[in-house]
């Protein structure tokens, strides 16, 4: 009743309008330096009007349900000295149906988060009392509804199930970290095994293993992957597109990687953290093949980038986010990768990701978590080592494309669905 309202409202002067109404209901349960820290519970209710009015795009927000003239009255005035207007809001449209909500999330018991939190710190202090622990397993619930002049309309309900556990142990001068998270939509996150994988990450770093600068055989486990899928990302954000800022801009077809990779933006997989059935502005969620057998296909379009290049939105509103980018798995174990390898390294996480000028595809970062592979086998952590490239030229530069994907978050909104990928050569300088 509430964006009906705010629709007819608007449209007494505006010449299209879009409200949304958004609620989300979050329970938060945190672990520090092995003791409970905090069990909270908080709401949030969010009304968004936008309009265009004389050809410009304006909008405001409220938390206040019963504003809705002074939410109105805002998006208008803001019109008055907003921008052009390159879109028109979404109309009718079918949507797809892709499974986003769990009942038995909002009914998850406090006692139980803190049950799974405790078990996932004791079976890391089991392995070594040495790390200082942290966990937290957090659960949201929200409800999300649009309605357009153009005659769009949609409402959907969403849980979202969250787990981590890491920690630091501390050795002399020696700071080791790790941790390892995971976050679906329906209840059946295996909070054992994100603690196994944390314990493992440790157990590995139990040695440092000295390593020298040169060349060599990089290995990106599926969260180490974020290094070289940021820039990429970016690169096929529709907004850096139309802007010019994007290095894939104009290389549609293009042969940008490797043959062997295919890359797809998936919202329909059924409770994936960043599935959905419509986008921010009421566009039906589509999968887009973004890159097939290493040739550049697709861009990620929202409406107002899409009204600039001339494209239809791609359902990745707003901001031309990804939603589950998705690789297609390879034929190659881990195992073999790093049997196959003589002197590299695998790396699991860095530090700098981002600084700079990362759309460009250029990175400089210090690798945090990472492992030295000598004759086939880890011999230990990597200590002082920075990793150079560039992505764009790795992802041409690929020696195997892992068997085995799995699901971590992606570094600019909604997951990720990544294998392990070998990089045949790459800068590591260690200090």
């Amino acid at each position: 009743m509430i964006l009906e309202q705010l629709i007819e409202k608007a449209m007494t002067r505006a010449q299209a309008a879009e409200a949304t109404l958004s609620r989300k209901e979050e329970t938060d349960v945190s672990f520090e330096y092995d003791k409970l820290k905090s069990v909270k519970s908080q709401q949030a209710t969010d009304i968004e009007v936008r309009v265009i009015l004389g050809g410009k795009l304006g909008s405001s927000r409220t938390t206040d349900p019963k504003d809705t003239d002074g939410v109105v009255h805002r998006a208008l005035e803001t019109a008055e000295f907003g921008g052009p207007a390159h879109l028109r809001f979404a109309g009718p449209a079918q949507t797809p149906r892709v499974e986003l909500f769990d009942p038995s999330v909002p009914d998850l018991p406090k006692q139980k988060m803190v049950d799974v939190g405790q078990e996932m710190i004791d079976r890391l202090k089991a392995y070594d009392s040495e790390i200082l622990a942290g966990a937290g397993v957090s659960a949201t619930v929200a409800h999300r509804e649009i309605l357009t002049s153009e005659g769009a309309t949609h409402a959907a309900d969403k849980t979202d199930l969250a787990c981590y556990v890491g920690g630091e142990r501390i050795r002399g001068t020696d700071i080791l970290m790790a941790w390892h998270v995971r976050q679906w939509r329906k209840n059946e996150i295996d909070h054992r095994e994100i603690a196994d994988k944390a314990v493992e990450k440790f157990r590995l770093a139990e040695k440092i293993a000295p390593i020298e600068s040169g060349e060599m055989p990089v290995i990106f486990s599926p969260d180490g992957m974020s290094v070289l899928a940021l820039a990429l990302t970016l690169g096929i954000n529709g907004k850096h597109v139309v802007l010019g800022s994007s290095p894939l801009a104009g290389r549609l077809g293009d042969e940008i990687a490797d043959e062997r990779l295919t890359l797809i933006d998936d919202p329909l997989i059924d409770y994936a953290s960043g599935s959905t059935s419509v986008d921010e502005e009421g566009v039906p969620a589509q999968a887009t093949p973004v890159i097939e057998n290493g040739i550049l296909r697709n861009f990620l379009y929202d409406l107002d980038a899409a009204g600039r290049a001339g494209a239809r939105s791609t359902g990745n509103g707003r901001d031309c986010r990804p939603t589950n980018l998705v690789v297609k798995p390879g034929k190659t174990s881990l195992e073999a990768m790093i049997a196959d390898t003589k002197l590299g390294l695998l790396v699991h996480s860095v530090l700098g990701l981002g600084q700079g000028n990362a759309i460009s595809g250029a990175f400089s970062v210090n690798v945090w978590l990472g492992y030295k592979i000598e004759n086939g086998q880890i011999v230990g952590r990597v200590k002082d080592v920075m990793l150079a490239g560039n992505a764009y030229d790795a992802l041409k530069n690929i020696d195997a494309i892992g068997d085995t994907p799995q699901w971590t978050q992606s570094h600019t909104g909604g997951a990720a669905f990544l294998p392990p990928v070998k990089i045949a050569s790459l800068s590591v300088t260690a200090k």
